[in-house]
């Protein structure tokens, strides 16, 4: 039996039964309608707010990926660039140095990308310092990589018309002995052993028994060989053209006499004690153009890459010289 439903009239003062004819359902289903819409409306929205759909869970599972894949590239690119780093000292402090070239400007490699904007398209976005920061490597090593480019053609043009100067330039090492702990003191402050404070070392001592043959590390003419009871004690001073010098201290004897031509590898003498020294060494000083320099930038022929790395590592040790 349907249920009677009343209403309460404020005219008549009194509750009057409801008819349920056709306009009264439509009306009621009508009612139904909206609150069905406005609840489903409801949920929806606050699902939207405050739940992922499969499609943004999918997006910010991509997104965390694109992150990592960001990140890693990133540690890659910082390694590029050390590598390029060092890529870049060598070229400027072995290879042009080598052939008489002056170094690259240091404004020239570190010139930046033109353009203010460049990176605006980037802004705006959850990642986009991890963003730009990954294009502005990107951008840096593009451009060291092209300028290096341009010096390593500049070289390669030397190297074709300076066969002679290469054979000349000093570029082995004057002890033969690939051991490189050997090496006792680098280019360097370094602790004097008799004064016990640092000074400037200006060459690298190789340890060695007294007797050891010291060879010469580029072809030359031999313009000095001299006997000392203190600093250098016996030594010889080789010219090698191009505005290169050696320089080979504390020898125990000579092999050769003043003004006499010599090639690399040969004999010039033998390693001592003599002179300012603590212990049978060869103290080996390498200038250009009467300017002391690093003679450890030249010992690439006589090494491989590891080798070099290890000699460089005990060059640069804080230790004490023997002279």
């Amino acid at each position: 039996m349907a249920r009677i439903e009343y209403k309460y009239n404020p005219k008549s003062l009194r509750y009057e039964k409801i008819r349920k004819n056709s306009k009264y359902w439509v009306r009621r289903g009508t009612m139904f309608s909206l609150s069905g819409v406005l609840f489903g409306a409801v949920i929806y929205l606050l699902a939207y707010l405050f739940f992922p759909s499969l499609k943004e869970r999918h997006l910010i599972i991509e997104n965390t990926q694109l992150k990592n894949q960001y990140e890693v590239m990133n540690q890659r690119l910082n390694l590029a660039l050390r590598v390029q780093i060092d890529i870049q000292e060598r070229d400027d402090n072995i290879y042009r140095t080598v052939y008489g070239a002056e170094a690259v400007p240091e404004n020239l490699r570190e010139s930046g990308i033109g353009g203010a904007n460049r990176y605006d398209i980037y802004e705006g976005y959850e990642n986009s310092e991890l963003v730009i920061s990954t294009v502005k490597k990107l951008d840096g090593l593009s451009k060291s990589l092209i300028v290096q480019s341009k010096s390593f053609d500049e070289v390669l043009k030397l190297a074709k018309n300076k066969s002679k100067m290469m054979a000349s330039i000093p570029a082995v090492q004057p002890v033969r002995n690939k051991n490189l702990t050997r090496m006792a003191s680098g280019y360097g402050t370094r602790v004097d052993p008799i004064l016990k404070i640092k000074r400037m070392h200006y060459g690298v001592d190789f340890t060695a028994p007294i007797g050891t043959e010291v060879h010469a590390t580029g072809n030359g003419k031999i313009r000095l060989v001299r006997t000392s009871r203190s600093g250098y004690g016996k030594h010889i001073i080789i010219d090698h053209g191009y505005g290169y010098q050696t320089i080979y201290a504390h020898l125990v004897r000579f092999n050769v006499k003043k003004g006499q031509k010599i090639k690399r590898g040969d004999v010039i003498g033998y390693v001592g004690n003599t002179g300012r020294s603590t212990g049978p060494h060869l103290h080996y000083e390498v200038k250009k153009r009467g300017r002391h320099v690093n003679p450890s930038y030249f010992f690439h022929n006589d090494l491989n890459e590891e080798e070099y790395q290890q000699m460089m590592e005990v060059s640069a040790r804080d230790t004490k010289s023997f002279d």
